[in-house]
Protein backbone atom coordinates (compact mmCIF):
# COMPACT_ATOMS: atom_id res chain seq x y z
CA UNK A 1 0.00 0.00 0.00
CA UNK A 2 0.78 3.63 -0.29
CA UNK A 3 1.93 5.86 2.27
CA UNK A 4 0.46 8.85 3.68
CA UNK A 5 1.44 11.78 5.39
CA UNK A 6 -0.48 12.86 8.35
CA UNK A 7 -1.36 16.50 9.39
CA UNK A 8 1.07 15.98 12.20
CA UNK A 9 3.44 17.22 9.60
CA UNK A 10 5.80 19.64 11.02
CA UNK A 11 7.34 20.72 6.50
CA UNK A 12 10.83 19.85 8.10
CA UNK A 13 11.97 18.82 4.35
CA UNK A 14 13.84 15.95 4.72
CA UNK A 15 11.46 13.48 3.28
CA UNK A 16 10.97 15.26 0.02
CA UNK A 17 14.58 14.45 -1.37
CA UNK A 18 14.65 10.69 0.16
CA UNK A 19 11.89 9.27 -1.84
CA UNK A 20 13.38 8.15 -5.35
CA UNK A 21 10.30 7.95 -7.49
CA UNK A 22 9.31 11.32 -6.81
CA UNK A 23 5.87 10.94 -4.91
CA UNK A 24 6.67 13.33 -2.52
CA UNK A 25 5.63 16.99 -2.98
CA UNK A 26 4.83 20.10 -0.86
CA UNK A 27 0.97 20.29 -0.48
CA UNK A 28 -1.04 23.35 0.74
CA UNK A 29 -0.72 23.10 3.97
CA UNK A 30 2.01 19.48 4.60
CA UNK A 31 3.60 17.48 2.40
CA UNK A 32 2.03 14.77 0.54
CA UNK A 33 2.51 12.19 -1.39
CA UNK A 34 1.07 10.68 -4.59
CA UNK A 35 -0.31 6.87 -4.19
CA UNK A 36 0.36 6.61 -8.02
CA UNK A 37 4.12 6.99 -7.45
CA UNK A 38 4.89 5.44 -4.11
CA UNK A 39 6.21 2.08 -3.98
CA UNK A 40 7.26 2.06 -0.28
CA UNK A 41 10.58 2.03 -1.92
CA UNK A 42 10.61 -1.10 -3.37
CA UNK A 43 12.56 -2.31 -5.60
CA UNK A 44 14.99 0.56 -4.32
CA UNK A 45 15.62 0.26 -0.68
CA UNK A 46 14.57 -2.28 1.70
CA UNK A 47 12.11 0.35 4.09
CA UNK A 48 10.46 3.16 3.28
CA UNK A 49 13.06 6.01 3.09
CA UNK A 50 10.55 9.04 3.97
CA UNK A 51 9.74 6.57 7.34
CA UNK A 52 13.39 6.48 7.95
CA UNK A 53 14.40 10.03 7.70
CA UNK A 54 10.90 11.87 9.62
CA UNK A 55 11.72 13.05 13.01
CA UNK A 56 8.04 13.00 14.05
CA UNK A 57 6.86 9.70 12.55
CA UNK A 58 3.93 11.20 10.67
CA UNK A 59 3.91 8.99 7.71
CA UNK A 60 1.85 5.43 8.61
CA UNK A 61 0.75 3.27 6.00
CA UNK A 62 -2.38 4.56 4.00
CA UNK A 63 -5.62 2.39 4.07
CA UNK A 64 -6.96 3.87 1.59
CA UNK A 65 -4.66 2.69 -1.20
CA UNK A 66 -4.12 -1.00 -0.06
CA UNK A 67 -1.34 -2.87 -2.24
CA UNK A 68 0.48 -5.83 -2.07
CA UNK A 69 4.05 -6.46 -2.52
CA UNK A 70 3.27 -7.73 -6.09
CA UNK A 71 1.34 -4.87 -6.82
CA UNK A 72 4.23 -2.43 -5.27
CA UNK A 73 6.46 -4.43 -7.25
CA UNK A 74 4.68 -3.92 -10.36
CA UNK A 75 4.14 -0.11 -9.76
CA UNK A 76 7.93 0.37 -9.39
CA UNK A 77 8.63 -1.99 -12.64
CA UNK A 78 6.42 0.85 -14.97
CA UNK A 79 7.94 4.12 -13.07
CA UNK A 80 11.37 2.59 -13.96
CA UNK A 81 11.04 0.78 -16.92
CA UNK A 82 13.26 -1.87 -14.63
CA UNK A 83 12.33 -5.35 -14.25
CA UNK A 84 11.77 -6.03 -10.33
CA UNK A 85 13.20 -9.10 -8.90
CA UNK A 86 15.04 -11.68 -10.68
Amino acid sequence: MSLIITDECINCDVCEPECPNEAISQGTEIYEIDPKKCTECVGHYDTPQCVEVCPVDCIPKDPAHQESEELLWVKYEKLTGNKGRG
